[in-house]
């Protein structure tokens, strides 16, 4: 087993937030986390089928990337673990829980399910499947952000896109293929590792020759960068930084949030792989504890604060259940509906 990483990018001391920020921030990441624990409920209720893949734990990389771009603007494509990335993106709690139940009010009309969240009104390009499927699409996006802003003139095509993809991703070609290509044409977009350090079942170190993956980034001369990815503001600053030098036209950046996921692969993963020791050694660093903490410590917020915001959240996400429940089911009569572009 290797040793621990530490995080010697950015810590939160370090990443200051006004209190409007902290609690939005704080808002984004219970969403995120009362989303996915509402989710565990209705599949073993037997309310949502097929493979579910849940992003507790991991919440703190979302909202701190997303939360640092123009949600609604610029462009983020994810991964099968989307819900809460489609969430931070501005996505209503109502559509995405509908999509899950496969209802016609879904933000993919009730045809892509859990892991194929799409919105083009909240620029969520999709999620997707296959490892590494989803990159080669953000990197298209930020291309025609580029060559719309300097070959056709048109300065209002400003945006960034982030691509998420995990660990296990990061050992495929498509991975390679696209830094090489965003560093050379300076592509405007954050290539988001999300490294849980389990690619399925299998460990992140068992699995990579090059375990830290920041440090892949040199090879095409691109800045990259490993941040704790437990820590919202640590995650929040270098992804500023990051959106930052890809809205000046600088080029793309690699960021490596370490970060653990708490519930298995997906529901129905036993999760007999991981040991219960390093299972509690990270639950010990959950981000929503941690960052409710630093903002009691603060002063930004006090405790009856904080769980007025849970409690709204909690009145939202059983809104979506009961929309979803409420939804039709997609009419037969359109089952090639959406397969091609229509005028």
């Amino acid at each position: 087993m290797v040793q621990e990483r530490t995080f010697p990018t950015i810590q939160s001391a370090s990443a200051q937030v006004t209190q409007e920020e902290g609690l939005r921030l704080y808002r984004d990441m219970i969403l995120g986390r009362f989303f996915e624990d509402k989710c565990a409920e209705m599949y073993y209720r037997g309310k949502m089928f097929g493979f579910v893949h849940l992003y507790n734990g991991q919440e703190a990389v979302s909202t701190g990337v997303i939360q640092a771009m123009r949600p609604g603007q610029d462009y983020v494509c994810s991964t099968y673990r989307d819900h809460v990335h489609a969430l931070s993106a501005g996505v209503p709690a109502r559509n995405v829980m509908a999509e899950l139940f496969g209802k016609a009010t879904g933000c993919s009309k009730g045809r892509g399910g859990s892991m194929h969240l799409f919105s083009a009104e909240h620029k969520l390009l999709g999620g997707f499947a296959f490892i590494g499927e989803g990159i080669p699409v953000a990197l298209g996006a930020a291309f025609q952000s580029k060559y719309r802003r300097e070959a056709l003139g048109d300065a209002s095509f400003d945006q960034v896109t982030a691509a998420f993809f995990g660990d296990g991703t990061t050992n495929n070609g498509q991975f390679f293929e696209c830094l090489n290509m965003a560093a050379l044409w300076k592509l405007p977009i954050l290539f988001v590792v999300e490294n849980n350090k389990w690619a399925i079942g299998m460990a992140h170190e068992r699995a990579t020759s090059q375990q830290e993956i920041y440090k892949k980034a040199s090879v095409f001369g691109l800045p990259g960068y490993e941040v704790d990815g437990m820590d919202v503001l640590a995650v929040r600053a270098i992804a500023q930084e990051a959106v930052a030098r890809a809205r000046a036209g600088e080029g793309p950046t690699l960021i490596e949030c370490l970060t653990y996921r708490f519930r298995g692969h997906s529901l129905a993963d036993p999760d007999e792989l991981r040991s219960k020791d390093e299972k509690e050694a990270w639950l010990a660093r959950d981000p929503i504890k941690k960052f409710a903490a630093y903002m009691v410590e603060q002063n930004l917020a006090d405790q009856s604060e904080l769980k007025a915001i849970e409690k709204e959240i909690q009145a939202e996400i059983d809104e979506a259940v009961e929309f979803a429940l409420g939804s039709p089911e997609p009419d037969p009569a359109e089952l090639y509906k959406y397969i091609f572009a229509e005028d």
